[in-house]
């Protein structure tokens, strides 16, 4: 944060003294992106003028104090999605090459010949057309598989997802999916989208992949859909309860995956996070418009907007 404290009186605060130090902020990096603390501490008279997020998703931060006023929200949207997009591709070649099964063969030094799947011609659906969503479609379709999007506005030639269908058309996308991967913000209307119903919809063979929020799936539905075989598997990196309990069946459930929302953490991935922040502060001294402003009603950077 050197570079920010040249711009900037800088104070480090926890969530204990938060209270007490906003009323003198004109800004405010939040960087525990999973903390309540910034609401309880807002101040009733309005708090900062901006607020910048180090994550992507905003849904933990977007209280109704903060969307009704004043102050301006960042996101670190940019930073995460080259590397998000990698760990979705080897989740979807640990599943086609079934390589949990050889890891734990490995270690029972047992020599057991099988046949794997192929992902060349595979089809994933990925739902959530953001920056994150389109460079998993990118890196998705460079390996061979047949890329579908799913968002807010269809589009029927879409440079990363091929074909974008909308959010009304998901039931038919769900259905012809090999590779169901979630990528959307955690919004009102996204919450809980992948239900009983949703996975019912879903093809025995298909896998589910979340690397969105954890509140995108009813994680009830998934662990019932998932003991009955109506899917074949789940790699999920984010979970509704953050740490995921040691008491949740997930963790071993046979055809699951369970990593601790870290798909997006890549070597110096917090020296990246400080640079955009810094970029940002730079701009906001000087009276430049931000990046990676926050439409707050919509809970996501605006598609107008560039990272």
């Amino acid at each position: 944060m050197e570079a920010a404290e040249g711009l900037a009186r800088v104070r480090y605060v926890t969530g204990k003294d938060l209270a007490e130090a906003l009323p003198g902020a004109d800004a405010v990096f939040m960087w525990d992106f999973l903390s309540d603390a910034l609401a309880g501490a807002w101040p009733a008279a309005g708090g900062p003028g901006w607020v910048h997020i180090a994550s992507a998703g905003v849904d933990r931060l977007l209280f109704p104090a903060l969307v009704e006023g004043h102050t301006i929200v960042t996101n670190s949207r940019g930073v995460f999605d080259e590397p998000i997009a990698e760990y979705v591709l080897g989740l979807v070649l640990a599943f086609a090459k079934d390589l949990r099964t050889t890891f734990r063969l490995q270690d029972e030094r047992r020599w057991r010949h099988r046949e794997t799947e192929r992902i060349t011609g595979a089809r994933a659906l990925v739902i959530g057309t953001g920056p994150i969503g389109r460079a998993i479609g990118r890196r998705l379709t460079a390996a061979g598989l047949a890329v579908t999007g799913a968002g807010r506005t269809a589009r029927e030639t879409d440079p990363d997802l091929g074909t974008v269908l909308p959010m009304e058309r998901l039931d038919e996308a769900l259905a012809e999916a090999d590779y169901v991967v979630l990528a959307a913000p955690l919004t009102p209307q996204t919450r809980g989208m992948i239900d009983a119903a949703a996975l019912d919809r879903m093809r025995p063979s298909a896998r589910l992949i979340n690397v969105g929020r954890g509140g995108l799936v009813a994680e009830p539905d998934l662990v019932k859909a998932l003991r009955a075989g109506r899917i074949a598997g789940a790699a999920l990196d984010v979970f509704e309860d953050e740490p995921l309990p040691p008491s949740s069946p997930l963790w071993e459930m046979p055809g699951v995956v369970v990593s601790p929302h870290m798909s997006g953490d890549v070597v110096g991935w917090r020296d990246e996070l400080v640079r955009l922040f810094t970029d940002n502060l730079g701009r906001y001294a000087s009276g430049r418009p931000l990046r990676n402003v926050v439409d707050k009603r919509l809970g996501y950077v605006g598609s107008n907007q560039r990272g």
